[in-house]
């Protein structure tokens, strides 16, 4: 079974925007990020958890020249992920349904990251996969 529980913005300034979701939302701040691929604030409604993501290059940001407009100046929705149960199965049910593994794979010796698997829908949609979640209380 999968479970929405995280969705991804692309902003110019996470901090900023984070206020915003804090105050006209009532969501709480429940983490951050400075990876190699971008610098970000997570909120939450103790459900679902909102990445906003400032990308710090066009590859880090998903950008495929010729195929879509999402480099690392793109504004606006960025990508959902669902919590599974396994990853392997999820993996296999995904690219049954057409989807294709894109990037990100946690490691073997590390396996309560937060990182997830990254796939693209058949429209090229990323989508994150995660059996840990990302940081929000919700443990369904």
């Amino acid at each position: 079974m999968a479970k929405l529980r995280h969705i991804a913005m692309s902003v110019p300034d996470p901090d900023a925007i984070a206020d915003f979701y804090c105050q006209a939302f009532d969501m709480e701040r429940v983490g951050t990020t400075d990876s190699p691929l971008a610098k970000g604030v997570y909120v939450s409604d103790g459900v679902i958890t909102v990445a906003l993501l400032k990308y710090k290059d066009d590859e880090s940001a998903g950008y495929v020249a010729g195929e879509d407009e999402r480099g690392k100046d793109f504004v606006g929705l960025h990508h959902i992920g669902f919590k599974v149960d396994e990853l392997r199965d999820a993996e296999t049910r995904i690219e049954n349904a057409g989807g294709k593994y894109f990037m990100g794979r946690p490691k073997e010796d590390a396996p309560t990251t937060f990182y997830e698997e990254k796939f693209r829908d058949p429209n090229g949609v990323i989508i994150d996969v995660s059996h840990l979640g990302w940081g929000n209380r919700d443990k369904k």
